[in-house]
């Protein structure tokens, strides 16, 4: 988690899988559903996968989010989408609320929308990149060189 990101566990639980990188300031809050009545709010608990990477000035407030998932940085993911594993959503994108984005495919646009396909070894490509990510984060022993 990098500076000025803020997590709102507060409202509801997050769940947070292995190897997840959150850029700069981005905002990670539950989702909910507003009743109509009595005007109450149910929020859900967000679980977000492993090997998930999130670009900075980004805001989700999705359900679920996959495994070895890339979001681009200034993106809005609403209330309740659902981001399935191995997709990628292009920087600047606008996914409306209720949004199911499939497996391996990419989303991009305002409002987001299917753009294209993506290979079958996009996970094992996204592991690579997230487990690298991580791995510039962790303290460097005496005398070690950064990783390349």
């Amino acid at each position: 988690v990098k500076p000025g990101v803020i997590l709102r566990g507060d409202l509801q639980l997050l769940r947070i899988g292995k190897y997840v990188i959150v850029g700069d300031n981005s905002v990670l809050r539950p989702s909910y559903k507003k009743y109509k009545g009595n005007f109450a709010f149910l929020h859900m608990t967000m679980t977000i996968g492993d090997y998930v990477t999130i670009g900075p000035r980004t805001i989700i407030s999705a359900s679920s989010i996959g495994s070895c998932v890339e979001i681009g940085e200034d993106c809005v993911i609403s209330k309740r989408c659902v981001v399935k594993e191995n997709s990628v959503i292009l920087s600047g994108t606008v996914l409306p609320p209720d949004t199911v984005v499939p497996p391996l495919t990419v989303f991009g646009g305002v409002p987001g929308r299917y753009l294209g396909d993506l290979p079958e070894s996009t996970q094992v490509l996204q592991r690579e990149h997230a487990m690298l990510c991580y791995r510039r984060f962790q303290p460097l022993a005496r005398g070690q060189a950064p990783p390349k």
